[in-house]
């Protein structure tokens, strides 16, 4: 029997206890591997974070780039590229540095179609007008070609509840943001334990003390490069139940120390680390196998932007309208709070880059999409609709390193944020020519396809 024969059928045999439900991916993924299966063994995933109040053209420009009026309609006649190759990144992506050659900054793709006061709401990520569930959105699409035990995790921060509706299963099928981190877990991986462990479980949200057992028994049969990846899945969960206690008892000291704050005070004074707390959920789950595609938002559309008091900014509608706080300029606040998401999503890519996975690590096949639910401004135009892309989702896109501005809206060359999403469907073997609603005002432009500058 061949070395990877041998290989296969240990991992197949590895005995599982509590931990059958939360680990059974990852040692599938191993088994893959050990097969030579590629495929399996190299899933691609999709994460998308979602931003409120709009994100600045002016923010993608790196140096040594002009752009003129970036925070106006494009002026840009025909597609035109530069790579970020010795160039700086502006100081609200600055967080990002470190994933410089795996970066994408696309300019110029609209949305119109999704134009409303604040928000698009769902039709950010459907490309369809706001008030009404016309069809899937994006994420959901996506993962029909990347299937999971969980086929969509949708995670994050909001100042008007627990829950939120951003993505779409399907026409008149809105899916909620799950907003509490607690909720999150439970959901998640409470499905490990029952009865009174159950309980136990719920209480202390300690996988690791139900896991324990398993987790020894697997890493003694492993050989090197599994029980490699295996140490990174644990860390992940170790590192995720840090993040849950430090939140319990930052909770715990507010309460004490001012016995007055209510519930909603509560929220808006933790929404930083209410995030940091989502993206480690988010991590884990793509760690442990339990899904490939993952929706993060801050902020819950229209005008709930969601409260960052921990930086000095109670309110983001004030800042919208060119408003200040404390002595920092609107441009100031916004770049303060973007550094906050930008820092988060670092750290969920140097999360993924050190579980190693085939020749390269889980980054490797992994794509980050951030964007805002308004495009380009508070009060937006829909004409600019900016995006950033970490990572190539396994070589299916050319994002290495690249600063990409496309014709301005109207324009021989246009093109939309529809074909930013048909592209990704081609990456995951899902290809379609159309997505959402066209935008009438482009009638006479071809709306269909992936962008081909972007496919590889």
């Amino acid at each position: 029997m061949s070395t990877n024969a041998t290989r296969r059928e240990m991992l197949k045999g590895v005995g599982l206890g509590v931990g059958a439900t939360v680990m059974s991916p990852l040692f599938g993924h191993l088994a893959a591997h050990a097969a030579g299966d590629a495929k399996a063994a190299n899933p691609l995933r999709v994460v998308f974070v979602v931003q409120s109040n709009g994100m600045s053209p002016a923010h993608l420009i790196p140096s040594g780039v002009e752009r003129k009026s970036p925070n106006g309609d494009n002026p840009t006649q025909k597609f035109t590229e530069y790579s970020l190759d010795g160039r700086t990144l502006h100081k609200a992506l600055d967080p990002l540095s470190p994933f410089q050659k795996r970066l994408g900054l696309v300019q110029g793709l609209s949305n119109k179609i999704a134009l409303s006061d604040h928000s698009g709401e769902l039709g950010a990520l459907g490309c369809y007008p706001k008030g009404k569930v016309f069809a899937e959105t994006i994420d959901h699409a996506v993962a029909a070609g990347l299937p999971g035990v969980f086929p969509h995790v949708g995670v994050g921060y909001s100042d008007r509840g627990n829950a939120y509706c951003f993505s779409a299963s399907g026409a008149g099928r809105a899916v909620p943001i799950v907003c509490s981190p607690a909720d999150a877990f439970k959901t998640l991986f409470g499905s490990v334990a029952a009865g009174n462990d159950r309980a136990a479980f719920d209480h202390r949200t300690n996988l690791l003390d139900f896991m324990a057992d398993d987790v020894k028994r697997s890493r003694a049969a492993l050989a090197g490069e599994e029980r490699q990846k295996l140490d990174g899945y644990v860390e992940a969960f170790d590192a995720l139940h840090t993040r849950q206690a430090k939140l319990v008892a930052m909770a715990d000291a507010i309460r004490k120390n001012t016995p007055t704050l209510n519930e909603r005070a509560l929220k808006d004074a933790t929404a930083s680390l209410t995030l940091e707390a989502q993206f480690e959920i988010a991590g884990a789950t793509l760690v442990a196998g339990l899904t490939r595609v993952v929706t993060i938002t801050s902020g819950g559309g229209g005008q709930s932007f969601g409260k960052f008091p921990e930086l000095g900014v109670p309110d983001l509608h004030h800042i919208g309208h060119g408003g200040s706080y404390e002595g920092k300029t609107y441009e100031e606040c916004f770049v303060a709070i973007r550094r906050v998401h930008t820092t988060l999503i670092a750290n969920l890519a140097k999360k993924l880059e050190s579980v190693k996975e085939g020749d390269g690590s889980m980054l490797d096949n992994t794509v980050i999409v951030y964007l805002s639910d308004s495009g380009d401004s508070h009060h937006p135009t829909g004409r600019q609709w900016p995006v950033v892309l970490l990572g190539n989702l396994g070589g299916k896109l050319k994002t290495n390193g690249r600063y990409m501005d496309y014709a301005a809206y109207g324009k021989t060359g246009h093109r939309t944020l529809a074909n930013l999403y048909l592209t990704l469907l081609h990456a995951v073997g899902k290809p379609r020519d159309k997505f959402g609603i066209p935008d009438i005002g482009l009638k006479d432009f071809d709306q269909t396809g992936p962008l081909g500058e972007l496919l590889a």
